[in-house]
This record gives structure tokens, C-alpha cells and sequence, in this order.
């Protein structure tokens, strides 16, 4: 095991559990707190940082995936402010898109947008998802979108891990 990796492994762990306690948490809710994006930011910062001290990775890869998230983040907003996505949706897409970065955030959209989708196709068929939905039919047009964004960084995770 290479420097690298003893603090990258841990890393993209810290955030695959963070993602997946942050989808329950919206499955549940239908809303994503502030803490899981800055948990997920957090563990790239420690991510990124061994990876360059490592010599896996450059400066130019880590601002590059910064480039990517900033673009999942401004195109989110205008999402939000459509109204399509909710600002939670927002901040932990933009926040997951650190780890995606440039070589991973076509699929990682992929991977979101099938799940999403597959999400959305339930609703519409009838099936209630998660307890807010069973508590008031008002929230059908609302839908958790934090699974979804789960999924695609579980994707990457795995992307990471394995390549």
C-alpha cells in the first residue's frame, strides 16, 4: 500500500458512508443538511492532499475537479431556481462532483440521472417514497434526489477503488 493510499482509501470510504447517511437522511426528510456536502468536501481536501504529497495526484487534477464541481454547482442553481432541484440536491451533487472530477463526472451524471429517473418513474406510477411522501400527497411533485446522487458516487467510489 503506497502513501497515497493509506489517506485516499479511508477517504473515499468516509465518503461513500457520508453519501449513503445523507440519501436515508432525504429518503427520510426530503431535505439534505449543510453537513453532509462540507463532511464530503472535507474528505476530498484530505483526499486530494495525500494524493499530491503521493505523487497520485497533480495540482491540475484537483483543480480541474474543483472546475467540475463549481460547474455541477452553478448549474444546479439554475435547477433550483427552475425549481427542479432542491438546494440541498445542489450543494451535495456539487460536493460529490469533487470526487468525480473530469474523468469520472459523465458517468457519475449518468448514474444519477438513470437513478433519479427510475426514482421518478415510481412516484409517477403511484409508489410513495419514503414516510413524507405517505404523510402528505401534496409532496409528490417533490422527489429525493439525494439516493440518486448516492448512487452515482457509489459509482465512483467504486471507479476509484477498483481501476
Amino acid at each position: 500500500m503506497s502513501r497515497a493510499d493509506i489517506l485516499q482509501v479511508p477517504c473515499l470510504v468516509a465518503y461513500a458512508v457520508v453519501l449513503l447517511l445523507a440519501a436515508w437522511r432525504d429518503w427520510q426528510t426530503l431535505k439534505i443538511a449543510d453537513v453532509f456536502p462540507l463532511m464530503i468536501i472535507a474528505a476530498f481536501a484530505v483526499w486530494a492532499a495525500g494524493g499530491y504529497v503521493g505523487g497520485r495526484t497533480s495540482v491540475a487534477e484537483i483543480a480541474l475537479a474543483a472546475a467540475a464541481a463549481l460547474v455541477l454547482l452553478v448549474v444546479g442553481a439554475a435547477a433550483f431556481a427552475a425549481g427542479v432541484l432542491g438546494g440541498g440536491d445542489v450543494k451535495l451533487l456539487a460536493a460529490a462532483g469533487l470526487f468525480a472530477g473530469p474523468a469520472h463526472v459523465v458517468a457519475f451524471l449518468m448514474v444519477v440521472a438513470l437513478v433519479g429517473g427510475a426514482v421518478a418513474v415510481a412516484v409517477l406510477a403511484g409508489v410513495r417514497v419514503g414516510p413524507r411522501m405517505a404523510e402528505d400527497a401534496g409532496l409528490r411533485r417533490r422527489l429525493p434526489y439525494g439516493p440518486a446522487i448516492a448512487a452515482g458516487g457509489l459509482w465512483v467510489t467504486a471507479a476509484r477503488l477498483f481501476a
